[in-house]
């Protein structure tokens, strides 16, 4: 199992970051083409266009494109106890993490009879999308429905692709089933997105489409951004591990191990001030490595866009850090919650040996829907305000009016929209003024 060395030296550790870069700036021209193909062809035939796309790529046709409630409600009947009781565990903390999230409206009436406010609402409706198959994850229907749901969304569709039998995978219906979503289609990729962008006969048009997806979702999401909002463009999965002399080498390689198994094109990076670590921690992955499942998947993954690095100071260890926006970035450093007001970009923080990212994608409550490929600049996690809106709004009397004219005059004429300093003129023409 190969994961380089690379010692900070201003140029080897950069020349690294760009290599990392290029995993998510490749467009495929042929699947942008197929996915445009697909979109069309939706948008114009509907429900016929669906079912020939599942057919095609599914096998087969399900016995029914919606799933009958009571299917739901029997998954969730017949589901293992244990596995139920864990999800509810884990629904109350996202569920609490997120209500903190949730805003309210104000209204500010002022002393010269002008009012001014702003509205808060949820979206009428939201599509989410899962994945279902072997790549079923019922931890992101927790953690897509529930902040909709805190939003006030109305109405949650969520589509996934039926399994060999014509099915749905039953752990998602049981996620579905304790989350309240409202209506669940046996239908997956490039047309189950446009599906619920444009609506057909059978399929309701949404106002947001979330959720994760292979390179034929993403790209339909992309593409469709503007015909209905979307969460983001997720790249593949990232995690940083910034540490020190007192981290275990053992944590250390079992969480760089946690994300590189998600996808060949995962990244996984150790910053560290310790040597000594850093080589624990490369013997740590080849001892660990050999019991797991997935252990192709991260030797790729590790040998591709994987490395250790080792800086000579925190300070610039913690600048990498912030270079890098990891998705996810472990901090396994002495006194590690000194660390929160100096990162600045990652999607989500763990702080602390016993805090590694898994707790985050399944239990501890916040999003683990996060800005990849570096976004975590510039993006936040999905939350509650991913699903609502917020609109403006005025009243002013005639006094107030009259007495801001002249500015509002002013500026107008100065942009040369003489029709929108009509606008405010013939208010007082028309009185005499």
């Amino acid at each position: 199992m190969k994961i380089r060395i690379i010692r900070a030296d201003g140029k080897s550790e950069m020349e690294l970051l760009n290599s990392l870069k290029e995993r998510s700036t490749a467009v495929d021209k042929q699947v942008t083409e197929v996915v445009s193909e697909i979109i069309e062809n939706v948008k114009n035939k509907g429900d016929e266009a669906v079912m020939a796309y599942t057919k095609k790529f599914d096998g087969e046709l399900p016995p029914y494109l919606e799933v009958p409630r009571e299917e739901i409600n029997n998954a969730l009947t017949e589901a293992d106890p244990e596995f139920v009781e864990a999800l509810l565990n884990a629904m109350e903390n996202i569920t609490d993490f997120h209500s903190r999230q949730k805003q309210q409206g104000f209204l500010n009436p002022m002393a010269n009879g002008v009012i001014v406010g702003q509205r808060v609402r949820g979206l009428k409706r939201v599509g989410l999308y899962v994945p279902g198959g072997t790549a079923a994850y019922p931890s992101s229907v927790l953690m897509n429905a529930v902040p909709a749901k805190i939003a006030g969304v109305e109405e949650i569709v969520m589509v996934t692709p039926p399994t060999k039998d014509g099915r749905a995978n039953p752990d998602i219906l049981v996620a579905a089933a304790i989350c309240g979503v409202d209506r669940v289609f046996l239908l997956g990729g490039a047309q189950a997105v446009a599906a619920l962008a444009y609506g057909t006969e059978t399929v309701p048009k949404v106002d947001k489409i979330v959720g994760p997806g292979n390179i034929f979702v993403a790209t339909a999401k992309k593409l469709l951004f503007g015909v209905v909002d979307i969460d983001m463009i997720a790249g593949p999965s990232e995690i940083l591990v910034l540490a020190d002399h007192t981290a275990n080498p053992k944590f250390v390689a079992a969480d760089l191990m946690s994300q590189a198994e998600h996808d060949r094109l995962a990244s996984a990076i150790l910053v560290t001030t310790d040597e000594a670590l850093a080589q624990e921690a490369v013997k740590e992955i080849e001892r660990q490595s050999a019991s797991l499942s997935r252990r192709e998947i991260i030797a790729e993954s590790l040998e591709n866009y994987g490395a250790v690095i080792i800086c000579d100071s925190t300070d610039r260890a913690v600048e990498l850090a912030n270079i890098i926006a990891p998705e996810h970035l472990e901090v396994c450093m002495e006194n590690p919650m000194e660390y929160l007001g100096k990162l600045d970009n990652a999607g989500s923080l763990f702080l602390g040996q016993y805090a590694p990212e898994p707790l985050g994608d399944y239990y501890a409550g916040p999003n683990h829907v996060l800005p990849t490929s570096g976004t975590a600049r510039f993006f936040s996690p999905l939350s509650v305000d991913s699903f609502v809106k917020k609109m403006g709004y005025v009243y002013y009397t005639e006094d107030a009016l009259r007495a801001a004219k002249d500015d509002i005059v002013t500026i107008a004429e100065r942009e040369r929209l003489t029709a929108h300093a009509n606008s405010i003129r013939v208010r007082f023409e028309e009185t005499g003024v």
